[in-house]
């Protein structure tokens, strides 16, 4: 049987499966007031990749305001990507690349100019999707994470380029 993922906006009734997704994926577990908080704060930005009606993967973002990362005079909005994850079995499909794409485009709609994200310097496979995705590492932050490991940290401009589809 061929299955098909859809790529939507987070629903407060996927609270339980995207806390699901988090704990089986990823070392940086969030509290539900965290994921609900961030929901109600930027809920465009909050996107889930479902397959067959399981949610198999979710991302979340906040619109931060800050010093650009490229050469804009003064301060900017920067969507900033706090948690994106899908679950082991439904990776290398294209999910996370969809929920990415979903996620900065989303990002617009609160006049964000550019995107940025920490990765873990160890995640090749991260590393590279978000290169594919136009991202390119800005620094490195030392023991950035719980356990000592590094992070790049990761940005690109918004929107989109010409040559590029957001969709």
């Amino acid at each position: 049987m061929q299955t098909t993922f859809k790529i939507r906006r987070f629903k407060p009734a996927d609270l339980e499966q995207v806390m699901h997704t988090n704990r089986t994926c990823l070392p940086e577990n969030y509290s539900s007031f965290f994921f609900t908080n961030l929901y109600e704060r930027f809920p465009a930005t909050f996107i889930v990749g479902e397959e067959n009606g399981k949610v198999v993967g979710y991302a979340m973002c906040r619109i931060e305001r800050g010093i650009p990362s490229f050469k804009i005079i003064g301060l900017t909005k920067k969507g900033h990507l706090i948690s994106i994850a899908v679950l082991p079995e439904y990776q290398r499909r294209g999910i996370g690349y969809a929920i990415m794409r979903e996620v900065m485009q989303a990002t617009l709609l609160y006049e964000a100019t550019e995107c940025f994200l920490e990765v873990r310097v160890g995640n090749t496979a991260a590393v590279n999707l978000y290169k594919k995705l136009g991202f390119r590492i800005a620094r490195t932050k030392r023991r950035y994470y719980v356990d000592g490991e590094d992070a790049h940290l990761m940005s690109r401009k918004l929107p989109f380029t010409s040559k590029e589809t957001p969709r």
